[in-house]
């Protein structure tokens, strides 16, 4: 039985700024929470958060707990690489290394001290066939990751978080900068992913988040409105803020 992932009272804060506002939630195993809410409500903030990469921002400091198998995250002694190997994290916009797509993928296992060849190649084309690229780059493993289309590289970016077998995937927003086909695309991957672990979406697309996502999550002015299952918040949200938003009325 998979142990809870969850946060505790977390806020996060830039200078004097808090950002984000004593959020208690849980992330169930098997599963996609989606997060949703205008710009600047704190969902991007918070999903950074949850593999410390926040850390990375000068002046930004988390109070209150993030809980993974009974661990305290933001514990000072929490070893943050080896953090970031569990919990992955693909980004709005395709970063592929400038380097060939198969050693985008190695470079993970091979940091994390998998040398063997052997192995390497099986962690490649493991990672490729997950993201549903395989097929279309296997010959073509020595060429540059920059060669390949935009929503190919947001897949090679996904199997290169998934190369060094986290338990949680982030995405944060891994769609917005793709066209229709490379969007469908990623949401199937997205399904098929959460069989194998914890996904955290942030969306400001409202029928992705309907399409792909188990929970929701609703975020406004840095705190957490509603939480639940998806049809329900959809269909039936206790706070008029979630319907105002769901229904375009604002955001």
């Amino acid at each position: 039985m998979a142990l809870p992932f969850s946060t505790e009272d977390l806020s996060i804060y830039y200078g004097e700024y808090q950002a984000v506002k004593n959020i208690s939630m849980s992330f169930p195993a098997q599963s996609v929470t989606a997060l949703i809410g205008p710009s600047g409500c704190g969902k991007s903030t918070f999903l950074r958060s949850l593999n410390r990469m926040n850390d990375e921002i000068a002046g930004s400091r988390t109070t209150g707990h993030i809980w993974m198998d009974g661990i305290d995250l933001t514990a000072s002694s929490t070893d943050v690489i080896k953090l970031r190997q569990r919990i992955g994290m693909v980004w709005q916009r395709p970063n592929p290394f400038f380097k060939s797509i198969y050693e985008n993928i190695a470079f993970g296992p091979r940091y994390y001290g998998t040398k063997n060849r052997k192995q390497l190649d099986e962690i490649v084309e493991s990672s490729l066939r997950k993201a549903a690229l395989w097929d279309e780059v296997k010959d073509r493993l020595k060429e540059s990751a920059l060669s390949l289309s935009g929503g190919q590289q947001q897949r090679l970016c996904i199997a290169r978080a998934l190369s060094v077998t986290p338990q949680i995937l982030l995405l944060d927003e891994p769609a917005s900068a793709l066209d229709p086909v490379s969007t469908g695309k990623v949401e199937e991957l997205i399904s098929e992913l959460k069989d194998e672990l914890r996904i955290v979406i942030v969306t400001h697309n409202m029928q992705q988040a309907a399409r792909v996502s188990n929970y929701t999550a609703y975020f406004y002015l840095g705190k957490l409105m509603e939480h639940g299952e998806t049809d329900t918040i959809f269909t039936n949200p206790t706070q008029q803020s979630t319907q105002d938003y769901i229904m375009g009325r604002f955001g």
